[in-house]
């Protein structure tokens, strides 16, 4: 299908706007299926897990296609719950356009505006569809009032309901021809189109032809979202949404010749366990046996491409840009990369999650089935940044409780490991207190292993991370076991990282300088070495982390805890009790900035304290209000810290070599 136009288009809303309903309406209308699936039986083409259809709502982006006049559409259902926020974050880069779905009834809601924010920062060509208007208590104007304070002023409504919050209601779109809607549209697009405003200040009269044509381009252009509204469950307005798609939003570019460049933003499992990594391309060509090229000198060689076709995934030969496709046999991919010449990374437009669980096999004989099984969730989801303890315990990074339950489910559905998580805490960090040395010399009543290493640990600059140098002199390694000293310096450094990722409170130390200031080896024969049984690697393995630790426990460590800046957008009469739970909390205040009827709040706050803002913040805002938040450092924690929670605690790795 070389010739085939492709436009990859993300459907995004807050939770139970109905953005996987709206997907199936579209596929029916577009003719790829016969008949209506229904998010409350769990019969839509989109959800497919079976924990989706069972809770009834997203939980991994799904991809499904239906042809559109010359342009083949893949439609992208991602996730409304903030919990699976990540599923969003990586959507956002491979989108041409978007639908951004509200709720005739609820209007714009947190989650809402957070999504409209990143597709604006994007510059994603955003529709905007205001369901539900068969719904009670449906009002179109008042969400329109609403999109224009609380999401952007930059908005253009196609048409009107008539017979809302009833079963017989609908949509009547505007036509060029009628006089109000003209004038509306002129002064809009006169917002960012001199031509167009030169006119109006005349009194000239825009032609019908060139209004449409000025909608369509501000819309690609990102700055004007033309407003729809209907109804996903009865399907009124959404034969005029779908036709929009190919007048209003661009096709996606890219060249067939070029280098091969794509992006992959999702990788699942096939029954055997192989991954399936799903790739739009951006330019180039795939073919089935060609080798595609992963950062950090990976690679693998496709087996086979599959597109979504007629209702489900077909085998093809071949990818050209713009379309999106199952790609297996890239063992060694991840989600997020770049492949070929895409080497950029994407920016997040989200922030990372604050918590942190350890997980325990409910058998204890399930241990190992536990950690491979997160493990392969991971490459899906690789901010749950599985992790294991000293003790092998595996620790998940989470956004919420409804993540947690849902891995939960899934582990036990789709694994057979019925797995228990410990209360969530927030991810702290250790850093050195002061400068110290340690050191193990071979040959020594301490020291059973032949080799010797002496390390330096100092403080370093808050968000240097932990930077390693050599200072000993090459002559004392024992290159004859790594060819060179970069590459006996990277296994030293390999096992220092992995002593320091356990502090003495349990927290990964960070932000220090450890330095090699000792090495020796020996050999049988004697000088230049020490005299003795020859030095193997395994030798250093075993040194080199416990070194480091000696130095750690005499240079003490410093727990600290995150600080997020957040910033609130709450209604104007709310701000004051907002304020005073703020300095409950002990936020530090940035400033406040009013917004039309909102207020603007931002203040620096402790990330332990987030989720009890997040719990509180809809009762102290009628529901109104907004949070978003990102990491801002780290500070010294206050009073007594906090050790790090595991199930099987034990006393910090051992310091001694015997």
């Amino acid at each position: 299908m070389p010739s085939t136009r492709f436009l990859n288009l993300g459907i995004l809303a807050h939770v139970d706007a109905g953005k996987t309903t709206l997907t199936e309406q579209l596929l029916y209308l577009g003719g790829a299926i016969d008949e209506l699936g229904s998010v409350d039986t769990g019969t839509t083409r989109s959800d497919s897990l079976a924990l989706e259809r069972e809770r009834g709502i997203t939980i991994k982006s799904a991809v499904v296609s239906f042809p559109l006049d010359d342009r083949l559409i893949n439609v992208v259902d991602t996730p409304g719950h903030p919990d699976f926020i990540a599923e969003v974050e990586r959507v956002l880069g491979i989108l041409d356009g978007a639908i951004l779905v509200l709720s005739a009834v609820e209007g714009v809601q947190p989650q809402t505006r957070i999504i409209m924010r990143a597709l604006q920062r994007l510059q994603v060509p955003t529709l905007l569809f205001v369901n539900k208007i068969d719904r009670s208590g449906a009002d179109l104007d008042r969400v329109i009032a609403e999109i224009r304070t609380r999401l952007t002023p930059d908005v253009l409504a196609m048409g009107r309901v008539l017979r809302a919050g009833s079963r017989a209601s609908s949509f009547a779109s505007f036509g060029t021809d009628d006089p109000a809607f003209a004038e509306r549209a002129t002064t809009t697009l006169a917002e960012h189109d001199d031509t167009v405003l030169a006119a109006y200040v005349d009194g000239s009269t825009v032609a019908g032809s060139e209004l449409t044509a000025d909608v369509a381009a501000q819309t690609r252009a990102g700055v004007l979202h033309p407003i729809f509204a209907g109804s996903a469950v009865t399907g009124a307005g959404v034969g005029d949404l779908l036709s929009s798609l190919t007048t209003l939003l661009p096709t996606a570019p890219g060249t067939a010749e070029a280098p091969v460049s794509a992006r992959v933003f999702k990788v699942e499992r096939s029954p055997s366990g192989a991954k399936i990594a799903y790739l739009r391309m951006m330019d180039g060509t795939v073919r089935p046996r060609q080798r595609l090229e992963l950062p950090g000198g990976r690679s693998g060689k496709v087996s086979s491409l599959e597109t979504y076709d007629a209702g489900g995934w077909t085998s093809t030969e071949l990818l050209t840009p713009g379309q999106v496709g199952r790609v297996r046999g890239l063992a060694a991919v991840r989600v997020g990369d770049p492949v070929g010449e895409l080497v950029e990374q994407a920016e997040p437009q989200f922030p990372p999650p604050t918590l942190e669980a350890a997980v325990e096999a409910v058998r204890p004989a399930d241990g190992p089935a536990l950690r491979a099984a997160l493990g392969q969730l991971a490459d899906s989801d690789p901010l749950i940044n599985v992790h294991l303890d000293a003790a092998g315990t595996p620790t998940v990074s989470l956004y919420g409780r409804v993540q947690r339950e849902v891995l939960e489910a899934t582990l036990a559905d789709e694994y057979g490991v019925r797995a228990r998580f410990a209360d969530a805490a927030v991810l702290h960090i250790e850093r050195p207190r002061r400068a110290a040395m340690a050191v193990e010399r071979l040959n020594t009543p301490s020291n059973p292993y032949q080799a010797t290493i002496g390390l330096t640990i100092e403080p370093a600059e808050p968000g240097s991370g932990v930077q390693f140098v050599i200072a000993a002199p090459a002559l004392d390694m024992p290159l004859y076991l790594y060819g060179d000293v970069g590459r006996f310096g990277a296994a030293i450094e390999r096992h220092i990282l992995e002593a320091l990722d356990r502090g003495h409170y349990g927290w990964a130390v960070t932000d220090c300088i450890v330095t090699l200031v000792e090495v020796a080896y020996s050999v049988a024969d004697g000088p230049p070495s020490k005299r003795g049984p020859t030095s193997t690697s395994r030798d250093y393995r075993k040194v080199a982390p416990v070194v480091c630790r000696q130095a750690l426990r005499l240079a003490g460590t410093q727990v600290c805890e995150p600080v997020l800046r957040v910033s609130l957008e709450v209604p104007e009469a709310d701000a004051a009790a907002l304020q005073t739970v703020l300095g409950r909390m002990r936020a530090q205040p940035m400033g406040q900035w009013q917004t039309g009827p909102m207020a603007r709040i931002e203040a620096r706050l402790v990330a332990a304290r987030l989720h009890d803002l997040q719990h509180q913040l809809p009762d102290l805002t009628g529901g109104e209000g907004v949070l978003e938040y990102r990491f801002d450092s780290y500070q010294p924690v206050r009073g007594r810290p906090p050790r790090r929670a595991r199930h099987h605690d034990r006393a910090d790795p051992a310091e001694s070599l015997i």
